[in-house]
């Protein structure tokens, strides 16, 4: 027999059993806790104001067999979306950022890169389907603005297909063609529209937007009537804002038509010194109301009305304080506010927290109907996530969760939908109307300074209400609006 055959036989034999009992083993369990997750999980058990809702951010999950799989099974921003309450419903509006960059389950929506136009989505007609995107705005110095796109512009097209309720959110990439309406003519059963000879290329870039985009002075009735186009609540701006203010102040300012129909929200902190600036003869009374889960109850309380307002800078993502400034205010006795369908938190807090201590008359669509606002929690477990300082820069994932409801200073239900207006005027009515902001012609504005001045101010031809539904989209925008308390150690310290 040929012994080396035979050994060679025996040592395959051998490798083969061996490597057969390796593949039948189960592998070792993971038991490496996910520390980014681990983070994600903690800082929501503690502070999302649905918590108690959510089975797994019970916290007798924590120590569960299921806790492990369950966190390191997921991304940090999968498991900050599984996490929430009824996403996209009850929850519409938390979000998880790593790099300053809001991430969606994956699914990255830059926060700096804009186009620079702002748009709501309308209907063609009843079938649901076709669809026109109306320009609400136009960012000066954006890649829009390079373009001529202009305020009032209607795009039938994006990417060379006709626009559809269904596509129109390519009009938020990156990189998109669009094309505008020669023609729009509002018949009995439709609005009919015949298109430019154009396919216009945009390409998003970095843009700090100026939320204060516009300012008119008018005299109708021997009165001075400001109009203030304000599209957020930024607190780097709070200086910008302060200023207006005191340029309404030297004009002699007497009367405030006050345009928020596309600002979808911003800093607390700023609102309440936008109160101040419209009436300051309040300094020390209660403005809003904050609820918060039951794990942080010692947080719930009012926030009050002050006559001064700190400026910011942001850096990284973070607002640092550069100083304070006295309010300038303007001492109205009342105040006109537009409002449509993109009007939301911060600025329906405005509608209803000011309306208690000055008239205030809305005029345009039903708002939005967001009235919960956010804290940005970090990983610095030492203060219960709400320290940026003592942060771990390891990473730089921070989560903006839902982490608190708000009411005016009487606590007063908040509507089960938006806020309605005094004044409604069907969005519809506009589409055909829009001009570049002061003009006129714009149907909510001519109400305002109407209702102010008991005059006719021009005449406008009345447009046919064609169809009743409400499927109108608006841009996703900045997923960073909403009511936000940016610095929250520094506000829950000076609040107690």
């Amino acid at each position: 027999m040929n012994t080396k055959i035979l050994s060679g036989f025996t040592f395959v034999t051998l490798l083969l059993l061996s490597c057969s009992r390796d593949n039948d083993r189960v592998p070792a369990p993971n038991t490496e806790t996910n520390s980014v997750n681990d983070f994600v999980w903690k800082a929501m058990n503690s502070w999302y104001y649905w918590q108690p809702n959510i089975p797994k951010l019970a916290d007798n999950f924590k120590n569960s067999a299921e806790y492990l799989p369950f966190i390191n099974s997921k991304t940090p921003d999968g498991l900050f979306y599984s996490l929430l309450y009824d996403y996209g419903n009850t929850d519409r509006f938390s979000w998880i950022e790593n790099n300053n960059t809001i991430m969606q389950a994956s699914r990255v929506a830059e926060v700096e890169k804009i186009s620079g136009f702002d748009y709501a989505v309308y209907p063609k007609d009843n079938t649901n389907t076709s669809a026109v995107a109306l320009v609400n705005y136009v960012v000066p110095g954006s890649p829009a603005a390079s373009a001529g796109i202009i305020r009032g512009d209607i795009i039938t097209k994006v990417n060379g297909a006709p626009l559809t309720l269904s596509n129109y959110s390519q009009l938020s990439q990156d990189q998109f063609t669009l094309t505008r309406a020669a023609t729009a003519v509002m018949t009995s059963s439709a609005l009919v529209t015949t298109d430019r000879a154009e396919n216009i290329s945009i390409t998003k870039t970095n843009i700090d937007e100026n939320p204060i985009a516009f300012y008119k002075k008018y005299n109708y009735g021997g009165k001075n009537i400001g109009y203030l186009v304000y599209n957020g609540f930024k607190s780097d701006y709070n200086d910008e804002l302060n200023a207006a203010f005191a340029t309404m102040k030297a004009d002699g300012i007497t009367e405030l038509v006050l345009d928020l129909r596309y600002n979808g929200g911003g800093s607390l902190e700023t609102a309440t010194a936008l109160a101040q600036m419209v009436n300051g003869n309040y300094t020390g009374q209660p403005y809003v109301y904050l609820d918060f889960n039951a794990k942080h109850n010692d947080e719930d309380g009012m926030d009050y009305l002050t006559n001064t307002v700190k400026t910011y800078n942001v850096v990284n993502g973070h607002p640092e304080q550069t100083g304070q400034q006295n309010v300038n205010s303007l001492n109205l006795s009342r105040i006109y506010v537009l409002v449509s369908f993109q009007t939301a938190s911060a600025s329906e807090l405005t509608v209803s927290s000011l309306n208690k201590y000055v008239p205030v008359t809305t005029i345009g669509n039903e708002t939005y109907g967001k009235f919960v606002g956010s804290i940005t929690l970090y990983d610095s477990p030492a203060s219960d996530f709400t320290s940026y300082a003592t942060r771990n820069t390891s990473h730089n994932w921070k989560l903006q969760p839902i982490t608190f409801s708000y009411y005016n200073k009487d606590r007063d239900p908040n509507p089960s939908g938006g806020i309605l207006p005094t004044y409604a005027i069907n969005p519809f009515q506009a589409i055909n109307n829009i001009k570049e902001f002061g003009n006129v012609s714009d149907p909510e504005l001519k109400k305002a300074l109407e209702l102010i001045s008991g005059q006719t101010i021009s005449k406008t031809a009345e447009i046919p209400v064609i169809y009743s539904n409400r499927n109108i989209r608006f841009q996703p925008g900045n997923e960073g609006n909403g009511l936000v308390i940016e610095d929250f150690e520094s506000f829950s310290k000076n609040r107690k």
